[in-house]
């Protein structure tokens, strides 16, 4: 199974579905990445904050590396210069890794200077160590700034995006830009699976409501980022590439917009281990 990529501004290949591994702590993790290896996946998304990355590398070990697509992402807390430096270096550590094929700001923080995070990441970037840079759940504001004063082409804004939360603005403001979005919890946290609409288009094509929902995202141009760990989810959720959308239907799941968050909400809990911003 061959999955369609993406061009990012560096001229590297993002494969269009990568495997998620959010709240796949530790060696939890092995055995549903292996699994995604061995059907088809070249793309693994993970962060420091997922506490993985250790497990992580010991199936990467076992793979070509330059066979798989890696990305990770730096904590909130983490953001002032030094620190991003140290966080990437742990990573690859971690990872048993020299590189990775993206780098992103996991969350952004007010209290840290993105020019200084910015700076962090093209010295990475210079270094090697990472192929590309980018952010998420950053929105226009935030990602308008961080491109004023980075030295380095962002590449990608990794948001919450799904039937019930589609941010068309956003969307738009990041092609304009040639920013790729990529889809963190593209299923809404299976809450957009039982909807009538969705479940309705799953018969009309024979396919599942989760390949329904992933491939109306990559018709929008939306790298998606399924996080399943059943075997059979994982091979449904990459075959997606067999059969299309009629644009009515396609239609249909834009109406289902809600502007209905299931993580990315606008208020936060300042003080907790992501952040690190206790009073």
């Amino acid at each position: 199974m061959t999955v369609p990529t993406t061009r990012l501004p560096s001229g590297d290949e993002l494969p269009v579905v990568g495997k998620g591994t959010y709240e796949l702590e530790g060696e939890t993790v092995q055995e549903p990445v292996e699994t995604a290896l061995d059907v088809g996946y070249t793309h693994v998304d993970t962060a420091e904050g997922y506490m993985n990355e250790p497990a992580l590398g010991e199936v990467l070990a076992e793979h070509d590396r330059e066979e798989v697509f890696l990305t990770s992402k730096v904590l909130a807390k983490h953001l002032n210069y030094e620190s991003v430096i140290e966080s990437a270096k742990q990573t690859l550590s971690d990872l048993g890794t020299d590189y990775l094929d993206l780098y992103l700001i996991h969350w952004p923080n007010p209290a840290i200077s993105v020019r200084e995070t910015m700076d962090a990441m093209a010295t990475l970037k210079e270094q090697g160590l990472v192929r590309n840079v980018g952010v998420s759940n950053f929105d226009t504001y935030q990602l308008s700034a961080a491109m004023h004063v980075s030295d380095v082409a962002i590449a990608v804004n990794q948001i919450e995006f799904h039937p019930y939360l589609q941010r068309p603005d956003l969307l738009e403001y990041c092609r304009e830009h040639d920013i790729t979005v990529e889809a963190a919890a593209p299923l809404a946290r299976t809450k957009v699976l039982d909807d009538p609409v969705i479940e309705e288009l799953a018969e009309k094509y024979d396919r599942t409501p989760a390949q329904i929902v992933l491939r109306w995202a990559t018709e929008k141009d939306v790298v998606v980022l399924p996080r399943s760990t059943s075997r059979e989810h994982i091979e449904q959720n990459v075959d997606l590439f067999e059969f299309e959308l009629d644009e009515p239907d396609h239609a249909r799941i834009d109406d289902l917009d809600r502007d209905e968050a299931v993580y990315d909400t606008r208020t936060r809990e300042w003080d907790d281990d992501v952040w690190g911003m206790a009073e």
